[in-house]
């Protein structure tokens, strides 16, 4: 009998904007979903690159929602931007913190000096996403980057999804830093490997599953880590994104929502000119990639167009793709 998705793997890693919740309100079906998995016997954390606010706050936001979350089951990118800070300045060092409550609180508990002004001769600087993040923390940064001072920042998500839409992230504010110093700040949180190998070591997993909703953090990164990935469809990546994505940004899976953790996942099978799924058919007739069979708004013909385009060996620029797959 197939088993579900989750069975393979001995934990189910989730990143949190974009696949629990999107601002303050819980994403449907995924609170259920994460309850049948932990029912299952997988264990379960969450992997964030937010490191505006301590872990309690978002256990405790998570536990409103209905899931029984303690801090230690929160991995936030501040945590292993603050362990990197360790193996670059000595305890004790004067770090200058631009960021939230969170980011602050890991500072002060590894045994730095927490400071805001450049004047105070700082040793490190470490940079994370807080909503009143100002033009002057920026600047005290740079100056700070700009006289010798290491520079760690937790992550570089472009931008965060709100209830309201899209807003800039910490990557916005990383780049404005950047363009003033002209260097790059080392990265805890993904894309980068550091924040999935901090996940896997304190839980003590081999075999864990990340979900993400962002192609070029959340899979780059899991990939980067040797983890396998899936891509959920209810936050930042869209279907145009995913069909054009590069081989390293490849997810292992494409879910619709986090309920198909639960069920056996379908994979597409290959045709004489593209692939097939259900009662789905896409193939690539002379530059063309086309739904010649079935919905093309569903989401079995976007995994079969993946198949089709990631194993054509061609830039999907140079392939005429049907619109419906991706508006």
């Amino acid at each position: 009998m197939p088993k579900p998705l989750i069975a393979g793997y001995d934990a189910l890693f989730a990143d949190l904007d974009g696949v629990v919740y999107e601002g303050g309100k819980a994403i449907e079906k995924a609170v259920d979903s994460i309850l049948a998995v932990g029912k299952l016997g997988k264990r379960v954390a969450y992997v964030t690159n937010n490191s505006s606010r301590k872990p309690s706050t978002i256990a405790d936001q998570l536990s409103d929602y209905g899931l029984p979350v303690t801090e230690d089951e929160i991995v936030s990118s501040g945590q292993t931007g603050v362990e990197l800070l360790s193996r670059l300045v000595p305890a004790g060092s004067k770090v200058l913190v631009v960021g939230g409550e969170g980011l602050r609180n890991y500072v002060q508990l590894a045994g730095f000096v927490v400071v805001s002004d450049s004047e105070d001769h700082p040793v490190a600087v470490i940079q994370g996403f807080a909503p009143d993040v100002s033009w002057r923390n920026l600047a005290e940064a740079s100056y700070s980057i700009q006289k010798g001072a290491k520079w760690v920042a937790t992550n570089s998500d472009w931008t965060i999804p709100q209830e309201k839409g899209l807003a800039p992230g910490n990557g916005t504010l990383v780049s404005a830093v950047h363009t003033a110093v002209g260097q790059l700040p080392v990265v805890a949180g993904k894309p980068e490997p550091a924040i999935f190998e901090t996940a896997s070591r304190r839980f003590g997993v081999k075999r864990p599953l990340f979900v993400g909703d962002r192609i070029d953090t959340d899979i780059l990164g899991a990939n980067r880590a040797g983890i396998d990935s899936a891509l959920v469809l209810t936050g930042v990546s869209t279907r145009k994104e995913l069909l054009a994505t590069k081989s390293d940004s490849w997810p292992t899976f494409i879910i619709g929502d986090l309920s198909e953790l639960l069920v056996p996942y379908r994979q597409p099978k290959a045709t004489k000119y593209g692939y097939k799924l259900g009662d789905v058919e896409v193939e690539l007739l002379n530059g063309k990639v086309r739904v010649t069979f079935g919905d093309p708004k569903s989401l079995d013909a976007l995994r079969c167009a993946c198949a089709v385009i990631w194993g054509s060996g061609r830039a999907i620029h140079t392939l005429d793709v049907e619109t419906a797959l991706f508006d």
